[in-house]
């Protein structure tokens, strides 16, 4: 899940987990992935319940900025692919699932 709203990237985990609480309304130890960014759009913060502990991963991009969604009221989902795509810094709207190749049929 993705928020729709920059945060002070001085918070840690717990404090994250806190806004995933009561910002999102959500369960910080579901083991649902929540992705934070940071104003400038160059940093990102991702916390999860690892089963032992609560996980933080943090990235900034050397140049340029993540490619965010629109901010919108309520919480953003990506898939898997378009989550991978944010973190390295590709446009996430460009991921798709991959087409289907249609087998070439030999006459009879």
């Amino acid at each position: 899940m993705v928020a729709t709203k920059p945060v002070d990237f001085r918070k840690g985990a717990e404090a994250l987990a806190a806004l995933v609480r009561e910002a999102m309304g959500a369960d910080p130890f579901s083991g649902t992935v929540y992705v934070y960014r940071a104003k400038r759009a160059d940093c990102v913060k991702l916390i999860w319940w690892g089963g032992t502990g609560m996980v933080l991963y943090a990235k900034s991009l050397e140049t340029g900025r993540f490619q965010w969604p629109s901010i919108r009221d309520g919480v953003i989902r990506l898939s898997v692919g378009e989550r991978a795509a944010l973190l390295e810094g590709l446009d996430w709207k460009r991921v798709h699932q991959a087409r289907s190749e249609r087998q070439p049929t030999t006459p009879a």
